[in-house]
């Protein structure tokens, strides 16, 4: 199937085009043709399949052809996608931008960390789309900034990590202000836990996708049994292989992706780190340094990196594991995209196991165990991994073969 199947504008389909977008994946075959109907949507897809075009495409094409607003206000958006963090903000931003570079629709985003006055701007010179965190835009809409008169569609964007990080009263807040009648999606990885927000925010909703339980068979798994006090030294050496090129390591806090960052930083290697603490201006360098390879490595918590969509992660490496073991699937999900080859480490502490055992569950597969064995004396000092023996297990991975390592 290809996009010209769809029934879209000409104008959409030149910004497909634009975007080098050829076959549709999975979630937007399965919702872009209800959506185009006006059916309310349920949704489960994580990121990187295409979910963002999948609820883009249509609603653009319903402002692009259906009646105008019979008073419309500068200040009243006829969408409103609702997003957790302030890096899918400026990624949805910039896929409506890009879909719609041969319209005149406009979009705004609107988040914390940057200026009110600024935003309030953008907004009062006209806005068709705005795509907003719910803290961010209930200032706005106390402060007067925003209208939801003309509102016509609803977007909730990764719904689960929404409750996940307590904003389930802000949305409901928000749900408060909108015409009844209006179109709402909801797109979450996992439905469960948002069925009960989908029943008071939908009418009748289709359901589309397929929930993600396994990892991509294309993703080589490993966990690396390590003490605790050895974990950066084992990092470095992972790093110091050949084939490991762009680098996503998870770290289970804020204060623990900063400190692995800077050890990173300080042997040498260009790192760079994310997390809500960051501001923004610092969020958006950091991440901008990974994708063009100015930074190597990108340490990120699991909040700060929801909706991030890099291509050409070559490597995930859960440096502490998730403390939610479905959060491990979307975690190695960042690696191995496009039927590429991608590998996932994990270094896992004694403490660790009760949360591996549930992540095998998961996954229903047992993941296969390395174990670095063989810390000489010469070692202590680093924490370093046997060298012979890592370097053994590596290269028998990258050809193919089983890892037959031997230990001194």
């Amino acid at each position: 199937m290809s996009f010209a199947q769809f029934p879209l504008d000409a104008r959409l389909q030149e910004g497909v085009a634009g975007m080098d977008f050829t076959t549709p994946t999975p979630i937007q075959v399965a919702a872009i043709p209800p959506a185009l109907q006006g059916h309310d949507i349920l949704g489960s897809a994580e990121t990187g399949t295409g979910k963002t075009a999948a609820y883009l495409l249509p609603t653009m094409h319903r402002l692009l052809h259906g009646p105008s607003p019979k008073n419309p206000q500068r200040t009243a958006p006829r969408v409103l996608v609702l997003v957790p963090t302030r890096e899918l903000a400026l990624q949805v931003a910039d896929h409506a931008e890009r879909l719609g570079a041969h319209t005149k629709l406009r979009s705004v985003a609107v988040f914390g960390g940057v200026s009110l006055v600024n935003q309030e701007k953008a907004l009062r010179q006209g806005v068709d789309i705005v795509i907003a965190t719910p803290g961010r835009l209930l200032d706005h809409v106390q402060r007067r900034n925003i209208s939801f008169a003309s509102l016509e569609v609803f977007v909730l964007d990764e719904a689960d990590r929404m409750l996940d990080v307590g904003f389930l009263p802000d949305i409901r807040k928000v749900a408060r202000l909108l015409p009844r009648q209006r179109q709402t999606m909801l797109f979450s990885a996992t439905l469960q836990p948002i069925l009960e927000l989908a029943s008071e925010v939908t009418r009748e909703p289709v359901r589309v996708g397929v929930e993600k339980a396994a990892a991509p068979a294309v993703i080589d798994q490993t966990l690396f049994p390590v003490p605790e006090d050895r974990k950066i030294q084992a990092l470095q050496h992972l790093l110091r292989q050949d084939g490991v090129n762009s680098v996503l390591v998870f770290t289970r806090t804020k204060h623990r992706a900063d400190r692995v960052a800077k050890n990173l930083q300080r042997s040498g290697v260009a790192a760079a780190v994310i997390h809500s603490n960051r501001s923004q201006n610092q969020r958006i360098a950091a991440l901008e340094a990974f994708r063009n390879g100015q930074a190597r490595v990108l340490v990120a918590t699991d909040i700060a990196a929801r909706g991030i969509d890099v291509e050409g992660v070559s490597h995930v490496v859960n440096y502490d594991l998730p403390s939610v073991a479905e959060d491990y699937v979307h975690r190695i999900g960042r690696t191995g995209r496009a039927q590429m080859a991608g590998a996932a480490f994990t270094l896992v502490t004694p403490t660790d196991e009760v949360m591996v055992r549930k992540i095998e569950t998961i996954l229903k597969q047992r993941i296969q165990r390395q174990r670095l064995t063989g810390i000489s004396d010469a070692t202590v000092g680093t924490g370093l991994p046997d060298a012979d023996a890592m370097r053994r297990y590596l290269e028998a991975k990258r050809s193919g073969g089983q890892p037959a390592p031997r230990y001194s």
